[in-house]
């Protein structure tokens, strides 16, 4: 257990990112995440009460925090669907499906969630994962993610060596990645760059494009398109994200009039009427291409759209 008086300089803070830049929680690597579900559990007290992540620290506020961690242990399924493109020594290529969740998205989640996402479905083929990354005990060898309806092309890291290392890629954009999607109406100019920072909104459920006045935290976005095919009430594009913000796919091409087909969350009043077609069941987005290099060697990796994406085209085409 570890107890904090804040003073007048440590004072003004979230409690959250306070809490990250202590050494105490520095020397034992914790992540923010960590100390988010931490906060959520109960695990770290402000004045003896629970508080969330956002509260505001005050002078002679009294922190308690115990980081504890794993927070439960993800149970193994071999029932889980998901296709392997490749693998060796360092790395797994994976096609995930639409419908499945990469990793629980907290320790809060339902029972049934730690059984049912496609980490349970790694680790059941795959238990050496077990402890890799920077938060092994929620999203082992997880690298990167892709949304619970978007299908397509991941990577996942064998070993932290190899997961360092494509972290740093990530971060510093070494990692090419293309999508295909399907949208209303069709972009002005054949290809384009959307260059729209993004915020999340107020209740935390999606991102907006940042306005002088948002109040949440600011990241700049850049997604590249191409038209690839298009008719008279539908495009398919080609959509390269340049930054890895949440959402920055669905959200950028909403921005500019061509939400995706079938997003519930990034929808004009069109897309929410053709919602009630029970043939779309999810946002017709899928990574179809990843390229990346490792270690000295060039990796690419592609899979052929879906069958739901196929269909629909051929339909509306």
């Amino acid at each position: 257990m570890k107890k904090i008086i804040i003073d007048q300089k440590k004072s003004g803070q979230r409690v959250d990112k306070f809490l990250k830049k202590e050494i105490f929680f520095d020397a034992e690597k914790i992540t923010r995440g960590k100390i988010i579900r931490n906060i959520k559990l109960g695990n770290i007290l402000v004045n003896s009460k629970k508080i969330k992540p956002s509260f505001i620290l005050k002078e002679n506020d009294v922190i308690d925090a115990e980081i504890k961690t794993p927070f439960f242990k993800i149970k193994l399924n071999k029932k889980i669907e998901f296709k392997i493109i490749f693998q060796n020594k360092d790395i797994i290529i994976i096609e995930k499906p639409a419908g499945l969740q990469v990793h629980p998205a907290s320790a809060t989640d339902q029972e049934t969630n730690l059984k049912k996402t496609l980490v349970s479905g790694l680790l059941f083929q795959f238990p050496e994962i077990e402890g890799i990354g920077d938060e092994p005990e929620i999203r082992p060898g997880i690298v990167h993610r892709l949304d619970k309806d978007t299908s397509g092309m991941m990577v996942v890291a064998r070993n932290q060596k190899t997961f360092k290392e494509l972290k740093h890629k990530f971060k510093n954009r070494e990692i090419l990645k293309k999508y295909q999607a399907i949208v209303w109406g069709c972009p002005e100019n054949q290809k384009g760059l959307i260059e729209k920072s993004l915020a999340r909104s107020k209740d935390y459920k999606k991102q907006i494009i940042a306005g002088i006045k948002t109040k949440t935290k600011i990241y700049p976005a850049i997604t590249e398109y191409e038209i690839i095919k298009k008719s008279l009430k539908f495009s398919l594009l080609e959509v390269i994200p340049k930054t890895g913000r949440t959402h920055q796919i669905r959200a950028h091409l909403f921005s500019i009039g061509c939400p995706i087909v079938g997003d519930k969350l990034y929808k004009n009043k069109k897309n929410k009427f053709f919602l009630e077609n029970k043939n779309v069941k999810r946002h017709l987005l899928h990574a179809q291409k990843i390229c990346f290099e490792l270690f000295g060697k060039e990796y690419v990796f592609e899979s052929s759209m879906p069958q739901d994406m196929k269909n629909f085209w051929d339909k509306n085409a």
